[in-house]
């Protein structure tokens, strides 16, 4: 049975917090995050040597370990997309030193609120699975500083150090692209006996095509919608599988994905039933049964190679080098030090109230 490690207070929970907790700063300023974590973070988990010599009297936590559940849970979530979200919803915010820092501030709080969802309790012993994928860092262009792209472009470093900072365990991208990440850990989780579901977390339907019955669902957190394949099935009347196909037939504008002309859901969908694979698809003008048959099968047949690349495009990639094993993926507690500077650097006091409160 694979084991993780969950934080644990070894002081108990009033011998981690006690004066020290209710005493502590109301602000964190960058020139003062080894005080700030001391007076509030006893109860971290202190990974290194240099950690533990900094640790207050007050107490400090340990890494208990701790057999996983019988059947884990793993929340694999789309983290260029909540920053992205985080950046056009949250309210702009420049710090002290003139750096916009809104969206790391947005995702601070989306990423405690998902923590929260999967425990009820800042010292709850149960194990939590779960991972944040990141596209590459956004390679520098000529737009101007106020641009949204080069806004993002500047929080990226930032927003990768407050995942860090929450214990997350983080899956930064610089070859390929954050779908493919989640791909492949929803890809070798489902195979994994110990794991009873996989929730990806995001609004891309690209990941539609890794949806496995109720075991690999996707969550779109803003309308609070999954999708599973009963689900899925209803919606397209093919299997997740060949989402690619499907695409490679009717397009995609918004993903500058083109389709066949005269293909749309309908007839995609009737063929793809009958035929599997758009590779299967016969190469004549008489094997479509629908009106305009004639039409649409010497348009498939005239785009056929141009259909093959966008399903290409299209299909994700499952064979990352990544450690997807549960231990890997367990949240690993907060680190206290790492967050009161990020904290600090992002100017989110209001999120110690909230943790406050979900350790109280």
């Amino acid at each position: 049975m694979p084991t993780t490690a969950t934080s644990v207070c070894s002081a108990g929970r009033h011998g981690c917090q006690g004066a020290a907790w209710k005493s502590r700063p109301r602000r964190c300023s960058a020139s003062t995050p080894r005080r700030c974590w001391a007076r509030t973070w006893g109860w971290t988990r202190g990974r290194s040597r240099r950690s533990e010599m900094r640790a207050p009297s007050v107490g400090r936590c340990s890494t208990a370990v701790a057999d996983a559940p019988a059947m884990a849970k793993v929340h694999l979530v789309d983290g260029t997309f909540e920053l992205f979200r985080c950046f056009h919803g949250a309210p702009r915010h420049t710090n002290a030193r003139g750096e916009e820092v809104g969206a790391v501030r947005g995702l601070l709080h989306t990423l405690l609120s998902l923590l929260k969802g999967l425990k009820t309790h800042l010292d709850d012993a149960s194990p939590a699975y779960l991972a944040v994928a990141f596209d590459p860092l956004p390679a520098a262009r000529g737009g101007t500083a106020t641009d949204p792209g080069t806004l993002i472009r500047r929080q990226s470093g930032l927003a990768l150090d407050a995942v860090r900072a929450l214990g997350i365990p983080l899956w930064p991208m610089v070859r390929f692209q954050a779908d493919d990440a989640l791909a492949t850990g929803a890809n070798r989780l489902a195979a994994d006996a110990d794991v009873e579901k996989v929730v990806i977390c995001t609004t891309d339907t690209d990941l539609f095509q890794c949806i496995r019955d109720e075991r690999v669902v996707v969550l779109d957190r803003i309308r609070k919608a999954i999708t599973d394949e009963a689900r899925f099935r209803e919606r397209y009347g093919i299997a997740p599988w060949q989402f690619p196909d499907y695409l490679a037939l009717v397009g995609a504008p918004a993903k500058g994905l083109p389709g066949i002309p005269g293909w749309g859901p309908k007839s995609a969908s009737r063929m793809l039933e009958a035929h599997g694979r758009i590779e299967d698809f016969p190469a004549t003008d008489d094997w479509i049964d629908l009106p305009r048959r004639r039409r649409l099968a010497a348009e498939f047949v005239a785009r056929r190679d141009e259909a093959f690349l966008v399903k290409r495009l299209a299909t994700l990639r499952d064979d990352l080098p990544l450690d997807c094993s549960l231990p890997a993926l367990a949240w690993r507690g907060l680190d206290g030090e790492r967050l009161c500077k990020v904290v600090a650097n992002a100017e989110a006091d209001d999120l110690w109230e909230r943790i406050e409160r979900w350790s109280g």
